[in-house]
């Protein structure tokens, strides 16, 4: 009998994908010979290929909320000569459910989302205050009906260190002494984003102790990784804009701590095994939590939080600006000491 083979729709955004590696343990747990193959837009293919539960990935080329319904129709038709026995679906999109649909996989699971009777057989409640968390909803696709699991594994990224030494000699920069990485962005919205002063005031503070200090982010966090560093006087190595995913990833597991905002490289980072102190405004760290046990959460729990709003909606951002340097540096020392 041929091992399963299975088709994941996965999810768009960097730190959903890194969760949805605890789907890809459980089922590799569960069933140690199946075939788990993932579509997912193209920019997360430098994940995949750090998880060696999957045996490949499958770029979308669509763009982002694009409808593009024949040419869906026909991507999935593509893939019906693949042999897949089931999809699951981590999106609740109509979109992703028609390329399964036109697969004609014959087992298709997901939670019901929008417009999908038929397009989805397999169809799962979804009681969110059983299943608070993103990780939790995940790994419940990939069980049978009624079955649960005492404990989710976390995931686990295979980063090239060797190859981050590489990279950090055409930056003229080395891995020498301890590092600290910052990930000030969040591709959300800046209601989740701690202050950019008060990065430069840890990054001044671990300079001053002979620690490197890392910058990491996105082409659209150039502004805020290059204000940290004016504000630490340059001394910082700004990646700012200037690493792929890929890269980010060998080079973040290259230090010693990791202090980031809710994001995509937190997760990233926890699933590097990385001592993390991971920072919440807007958004709810009981949804979607580092999965390590080196992280350390900051959140104040205000009354007006968590709000989910990409932008404070009240104006003072008192959610983060209330968490201080001093507490971070706290947290982040003391766990250096406690390694």
């Amino acid at each position: 009998m041929s091992p399963p083979k299975i088709l994941i729709f996965g999810p768009a955004w960097v730190g959903d994908m890194v969760l949805a590696q605890s789907l890809f343990k459980v089922l590799k747990t569960r069933h140690p010979d199946c075939i788990i193959d993932v579509a997912a837009p193209a920019w997360t293919m430098p994940l995949l290929e750090r998880m060696p539960e999957v045996n490949q990935g499958i770029a979308l080329t669509f763009m982002h909320g694009e409808l593009a319904l024949w040419q869906r129709i026909q991507f999935g038709r593509k893939l019906k000569n693949q042999g897949y026995t089931q999809a699951i679906l981590l999106t609740n999109s109509f979109k992703s459910a028609i390329i399964a649909f036109a697969a004609g996989i014959p087992r298709r699971t997901s939670f019901l989302g929008e417009m999908r009777y038929g397009l989805v057989n397999d169809i799962r409640p979804l009681d969110k205050t059983r299943l608070v968390r993103t990780v939790d909803r995940f790994v419940a696709l990939g069980l049978d009906k009624g079955i649960t699991i005492a404990e989710i594994p976390n995931p686990t990224l295979i980063a090239d260190k060797t190859q981050a030494i590489k990279i950090l000699e055409k930056l003229n920069a080395s891995a020498q002494g301890k590092i600290l990485g910052l990930c000030p962005g969040a591709e959300y919205g800046e209601a989740k984003r701690w202050p950019a002063e008060y990065y430069a005031q840890v990054a001044n503070e671990a300079l001053g102790k002979g620690w490197q200090v890392w910058l990491f982010g996105s082409e659209k966090d150039i502004p805020v990784t290059a204000q940290i560093n004016q504000l630490s006087k340059n001394r910082c190595l700004d990646l700012g804009g200037k690493t792929k995913l890929g890269v980010a990833i060998d080079l973040m597991s290259l230090c010693d701590s990791v202090i980031s905002n809710d994001s995509g490289l937190m997760h990233v980072a926890a699933a590097l095994g990385k001592s993390l102190t991971a920072i919440y405004g807007s958004s709810d760290p009981h949804h979607t939590p580092p999965m390590s046990a080196k992280a350390t959460v900051l959140y104040l729990g205000l009354e007006c939080s968590p709000c989910f709003e990409r932008v404070c909606p009240l104006g003072h951002l008192n959610c983060l600006r209330q968490i201080k340097p001093e507490q971070v540096n706290k947290v982040l020392y003391k766990k250096i000491i406690n390694l």
